[in-house]
């Protein structure tokens, strides 16, 4: 069961959830490629360094992938990120000063961004590759609104 669920308060539901989008798995694939390339050509020690190598920068990323929850409520915006060093970030809705974010071309392109929580009390809550940033912004507004 997730992480979101399991926070969830009596009367609290889900209304929007996202997670980190898939251009992280950008290197290991670009990699995987390689090997894949060196293999057909014959270079079959090339291609097994470079495929233990896709799949040695495959796993942490993989692991963030599975373990990343972001979610908006009707009562507050939680964030898990992590499962060795966890970090949470569980934030009352009336509690959001604002959501800032951050987008290059390629993000625009491929959906993805950096989000910037900040709180009441001023502290600033930073989050990367998030799918779908400017919907995560809209939902928290929606939800306050």
């Amino acid at each position: 069961m997730s992480y979101v669920n399991n926070s969830l308060i009596p009367d609290e539901r889900v209304v929007y959830r996202t997670r980190l989008n898939l251009v992280i798995f950008t290197w290991p694939i670009l990699f995987g490629l390689l090997a894949l390339t060196a293999l057909v050509l014959g270079f079959r020690m090339t291609a097994a360094v470079l495929g233990a190598f896709a799949l040695i920068i495959a796993l942490p990323k993989y692991v963030a992938f599975a373990t990343s929850e972001f979610a908006v409520t009707n009562k507050r915006l939680i964030v898990k990120v992590g499962v060795l060093r966890r970090r949470t970030v569980e934030l009352q809705l009336s509690k959001v000063e604002a959501i800032a974010v951050e987008q290059d071309l390629l993000g625009r392109i491929f959906g993805y961004g950096n989000i910037v929580v900040t709180g009441t009390g001023g502290t600033k809550e930073p989050f990367r590759t998030i799918s779908g940033p400017l919907k995560f912004r809209r939902a928290v507004q929606a939800a306050t609104g």
